[in-house]
């Protein structure tokens, strides 16, 4: 799901930061996640639940970093715009896939996450397709770029 640099989130929030019962988490400074078009979040759900934040046209979107069709890599793909559309291209097989829905031009399905700009800061929401969030603290200013690759425990950068 998609998120407006200047979007405002509706409802009331509680000190938990929810909203009207629905968990957000913050995942770290607008201006700072801006600088770059794509960067790969790590999940605390292990490798194959990583999540690609792309900043297109003023927005923000999370979507599987990983390709549904053989594992490739979404955040080194191209992001185009076709019929209003956006989409990232898949840089293995071409596959794409619109950045709001996740769906393809094929049969393939990306999951997508809910993520929302408030008070200049990125937040995702917490749910049962994103219980644990992305592996991002929000203490951190330190954000890893979308070619860096998990190697067991060990990052390294391609």
């Amino acid at each position: 799901m998609a998120a407006s640099s200047t979007s405002a989130s509706s409802g009331s929030r509680n000190e938990e930061g929810d909203t009207d019962g629905i968990s957000w988490r913050l995942i770290g400074a607008a201006s700072e996640l801006a600088n770059k078009r794509c960067r790969l979040m790590y999940s605390s759900l292990g490798y194959n639940s990583d999540v690609c934040l792309f900043y297109v046209k003023g927005e923000f979107f999370a979507m599987d970093a990983r390709c549904a069709h053989s594992g490739g890599p979404l955040c080194e793909g191209d992001i185009e715009e076709a019929d209003g559309v956006l989409q990232v291209i898949c840089p293995w097989h071409d596959y794409d896939f619109d950045l709001r829905t996740g769906r393809s031009g094929t049969s393939l399905q990306q999951q997508v996450y809910e993520v929302k700009v408030e008070d200049g800061n990125v937040e995702e929401k917490l749910d049962d397709l994103n219980p644990g969030g992305f592996f991002l603290q929000p203490t951190n200013s330190v954000y890893f770029d979308c070619r860096e690759l998990r190697d067991g425990d060990i990052r390294r950068t391609i």
